[in-house]
């Protein structure tokens, strides 16, 4: 508990203090991370895949999905899943192929990093989008890719994953894996939230109300990940069905704001932690000893995602769903990476010759992303007319 306690306090004085220096919080957060780091101080809670995917995902991807609108959520569905499946897969095409050929990697190496970095983080995005005034379409259509395009990344990973233990991998398996996990994970979080909602309907007690939605975005991740299928889109369903049929309808109104600051309060805790703890991770990990293939990553993480933004958006350039130029510079440059990579990044098999080397330069891209690309999309939006209440070109 007096971990926990340190890292809440210190959370609360840099929410205090980038707030006032204007320094986005999640930049603050991994520079206190690294502070800690360097003084010695070592905490017992390790950055690990089950900590960030058990229990600090889901209030991210539930809070987030609260706010997300159905209309919205239909009428952009074609560009976000464009963006997240083919944008994806293309991205992770261009870094896998560049790590085997420019750094010398294994293929089986190289297409698990280009699967854990081809896919936008939805941790550093939605952190990202949510202090920033940026424009209503603009977050919705970043925060809304990062989310989904978990199930293209968890895919592609997973099959990495069984072809270097033995399985056996085709066009075929990619295929139906990836509709299994997607129709999985939304069935998953429709269901269980579904039935819960039926649950609150039958009371008018708030604290209830708010049991059950916890319930619903712990409940549909856990059951989602179980069976094989994406937790993130679990739990995306699974908020978006509270959001938009829960609050204001099923829900009692004090229920309905209950849950709503609650989540609030609960992403803001998760962020916490996650920032904090990559920051400490970040100081006892040896950047240096991998710089070279660090730096082409980089590079590399750059050009998938422009490979991913630019093509998909010239696609639908004639359409309703146009983006304009200044758009498209924001999604490319804003598509940060964070604690879903490294989650991923930790899993990569031992077995692995390159396993040391892929986490390190793991790291050295989300160093990259948090602190170059999280501190000038703020100056970026403004230069391009992004803000809340420009119009945005379309």
């Amino acid at each position: 508990m007096d971990t926990i306690g340190l890292l809440l306090f210190v959370a609360c004085l840099v929410a205090i203090g980038t707030r006032r220096i204007g320094l986005p919080y999640s930049v603050g957060l991994v520079v206190a991370g690294i502070g800690l780091g360097l003084t010695g101080y070592s905490s017992r809670i390790e950055l690990t895949p089950d900590l960030i995917f058990t229990f600090l995902l889901p209030p991210l991807i539930f809070e987030a999905a609260l706010h997300l609108g159905w209309q919205q959520a239909r009428r952009e569905a074609p560009l976000v899943l464009t963006l997240a499946f083919v944008g994806t897969f293309l991205s992770a095409v261009v870094v896998a192929a560049g790590m085997h050929w420019l750094v010398g990697w294994g293929w089986m190496a190289s297409l698990l990093f280009g699967s854990l970095i081809g896919a936008t983080d939805p941790v550093s995005v939605i952190a990202m989008m949510k202090e920033q005034n940026a424009e209503q379409r603009l977050r919705f259509i970043m925060e809304s890719e990062s989310l989904v395009n978990d199930g293209a990344a968890a895919v592609l990973f997973s099959l990495c994953v069984a072809a270097i233990t033995g399985g056996s991998v085709g066009f075929g398996t990619i295929g139906v894996s990836l509709v299994l996990t997607v129709v999985g994970g939304v069935a998953c979080g429709l269901g269980v939230a579904g039935g819960l909602l039926l649950i609150a309907g039958r009371s008018d007690d708030h604290l209830v109300e708010l049991t059950l939605t916890v319930l619903a975005a712990y409940g549909s991740f856990a059951l989602a990940q179980a069976l094989g299928v994406s937790g993130v889109l679990a739990t995306l369903s699974a908020g978006m069905l509270v959001g938009n049929r829960g609050h204001g309808h099923i829900l009692t109104d004090h229920g309905g704001e209950a849950v709503v600051r609650f989540w609030d309060f609960a992403a803001f805790l998760a962020n916490s932690i996650i920032f904090i703890l990559i920051g400490s991770r970040a100081a006892g990990q040896s950047l240096t000893a991998y710089l070279w293939p660090a730096l082409i990553g980089i590079v590399l993480a750059l050009g998938g995602r422009a490979v991913a933004i630019y093509p998909v958006g010239a696609l639908f350039s004639r359409t309703k769903l146009a983006i304009g130029g200044p758009t498209h510079h924001l999604l490319f440059w804003g598509g940060l990476r964070g604690a879903l990579a490294l989650a991923l990044a930790l899993a990569v098999p031992r077995s692995l010759p390159e396993h040391n080397a892929l986490i390190g330069v793991a790291f050295a891209i989300v160093a990259f992303s948090i602190f170059v690309q999280g501190l000038t999309v703020p100056v970026l939006l403004r230069r391009l007319g992004l803000l809340a209440g420009a119009e945005l070109d379309s």
